[in-house]
C-alpha cells in the first residue's frame, strides 16, 4: 500500500513538473482565418476597404480644415494628437489591480509628460511668443522671464516629478513602480522626439509640415489599393497583408505626387511663409529661392508632338524628390513598427477613434526628415544683402548703431 502511494505521488510530481515545463514554452498564437493570407485573398476586402475609405475621407476633410485655419491649429492638432498617444501608451503596462494600492500614482504620468511639454514647446515657440507681446507691458516682462527662467523650471518640475515618485514607492511594489517610470520616460522621448521637428516645420512653413504628412498618407493609401487588387508577393512576416506591389506601387506613386504637390503647394504664399509670431492672419512675404520658377527648354522631338517648348519648375520640386524617396521607402517602417508593437501587446488598434486604421504613431516619420533652419550671422546678412535696397540697408545700419551706442551707454 504504501509502494503505491509512493508511485502515485512520484507519478503526480512528474506530471505537475510537465505542467510547469509546458507553461513556461512559449505557446504560438492561434492563427485567424484571414489573419495571414493576402489582402487580394481575403473574403472581408470590401467591408474593410469601405470602413477604411469612410474614415479616410473624414480625417483628410477634418486635417485639410484645421491646415487651412493656419498655423496655430495646426500646432493645437499637434499637441491633442500627442496627448491620445501618451494616453494609448501609458495604458498598453497598466494594472487595475496594482494600481489599486497606488492612489494617485497615475498621475505622475501626466506630471512628466506636461513637464516635458513645456521644455519642448518653450524652447520652440519662446521667439514667437515675444514676437507677439507688445513691448513696455507688465506681460512682456512676464513673458521675458518666465523664457529666460524656462530651463530651471522645467528642471525643478522634474525633481519634483522625482521625489513623487520616490515618496509613492510601497513594498512588493518596486518592480511594477519601476517599470511604469522607465516606460514613462520611454513615451516621452518617443513622442516628443518626432513632435518637436513637426512642430518646428509648422513655424517654417506650412509647406514644410503638409508636404511630408501628405506623400505619408498618399503612400499609406496606394499601398493599400494596389496591395487590394493585385498584391500577390508578401513583403515582410512582420505584416502579412502588405505585399511587393504594393511597395513598388506606392512609391512610384509617391515620387509623382511629391513632385506635382511640391509645384502646387508652392504658389500659394500662406503656406511657404514661416511664422515669427503667434498671430493667426494669413501671410504675405517674398517667396524663398526654393520658391522661384526655373525653365527649362524641351528637346525637339518632345515639341514635335506636344505644344509644349519649355516648363517651368519650381527648385523645391527636386528636394521633394527626395522627400517622395524617404517616405516611399523610409516611412513604412513606421507602419512595420507599429504593427510589432500591437503584435507585442496582443491589440488591434492604437486607439478606436480611428477605426480600420493602425493608429497615428506611424503618420509622423516623414515630420522628422526636415530640420528646421538656425539663425546665424551670415544667413541675416544674406537677407539684409539681397532683400533690402541701398537705402533700406542704411537705414538698418544708422538704427542698429543708435541701439549699440544705447546699449554701451546703459553698461
Amino acid at each position: 500500500m504504501e509502494k503505491e502511494n509512493n508511485i502515485a505521488l512520484s507519478s503526480a510530481g512528474t506530471s505537475r513538473v510537465r505542467q510547469r515545463k509546458r507553461s513556461n514554452e512559449v505557446i504560438p498564437e492561434p492563427s485567424k482565418p484571414n489573419g495571414g493570407t493576402l489582402l487580394v485573398d481575403d473574403r472581408n476586402k470590401y467591408k474593410s476597404m469601405w470602413i477604411r475609405t469612410y474614415s479616410t475621407v473624414w480625417m483628410i476633410g477634418g486635417f485639410a480644415l484645421v491646415v487651412y485655419m493656419g498655423h496655430l491649429y495646426i500646432t493645437a492638432m499637434v499637441v491633442v494628437i500627442q496627448i491620445f498617444m501618451a494616453k494609448e501608451l501609458f495604458n498598453l503596462l497598466r494594472k487595475a489591480h496594482e494600481d489599486e494600492h497606488l492612489p494617485g500614482f497615475r498621475l505622475l504620468n501626466w506630471h512628466f509628460f506636461f513637464t516635458a511639454m513645456l521644455f519642448v514647446y518653450g524652447r520652440l515657440l519662446s521667439q514667437p511668443l515675444v514676437n507677439s507681446v507688445t513691448p513696455e507691458k507688465f506681460l512682456y516682462q512676464f513673458v521675458s522671464s518666465l523664457i529666460k527662467y524656462q530651463m530651471a523650471i522645467c528642471y525643478f518640475l522634474y525633481i519634483a516629478g522625482f521625489m513623487w515618485f520616490i515618496l509613492t514607492l510601497k513594498k512588493n511594489m518596486y518592480k511594477y513602480q519601476f517599470r511604469q517610470y522607465a516606460w514613462t520616460h520611454m513615451i516621452l522621448i518617443v513622442v516628443f522626439t518626432q513632435s518637436s521637428f513637426t512642430v518646428a516645420n509648422i513655424f517654417e512653413g506650412i509647406f514644410w509640415f503638409l508636404l511630408p504628412a501628405s506623400l505619408i498618407v498618399i503612400n499609406d493609401i496606394f499601398a493599400y489599393v494596389v496591395g487590394f487588387f493585385f498584391g500577390r508577393t508578401p513583403l515582410i512576416k512582420l505584416s502579412p497583408k502588405k505585399t511587393w506591389e504594393g511597395f513598388i506601387g506606392a512609391s512610384v506613386t509617391t515620387m509623382i505626387s511629391a513632385f506635382v504637390l511640391a509645384n502646387i503647394l508652392g504658389q500659394f504664399q500662406w503656406l511657404t511663409c514661416p511664422r515669427k509670431d503667434l498671430s493667426t492672419g494669413w501671410l504675405q512675404c517674398d517667396p524663398g529661392p526654393l520658391f522661384k520658377r526655373e525653365y527649362y527648354t524641351l528637346p525637339g522631338w518632345i515639341s514635335q508632338w506636344f505644344p509644349w517648348k519649355e516648363i517651368s519648375i519650381l527648385t523645391v520640386q527636386w528636394h521633394a524628390l527626395c522627400l517622395g524617396l524617404f517616405a516611399s521607402i523610409i516611412a513604412p517602417f513606421g507602419g512595420f513598427f507599429a504593427s510589432g508593437f500591437k503584435r507585442a501587446f496582443k491589440i488591434k488598434d492604437f486607439g478606436d477613434s480611428i477605426p480600420g486604421h493602425g493608429g497615428i504613431t506611424d503618420r509622423m516619420d516623414c515630420q522628422s526628415f526636415i530640420v528646421r533652419e538656425g539663425i546665424s550671422v551670415e544667413k541675416i546678412l544674406d537677407q539684409v544683402l539681397t532683400k533690402l535696397t541701398f537705402e533700406e540697408q542704411q537705414t538698418l545700419l544708422t538704427k542698429l548703431g543708435q541701439i549699440l551706442q544705447d546699449r554701451l551707454g546703459h553698461s
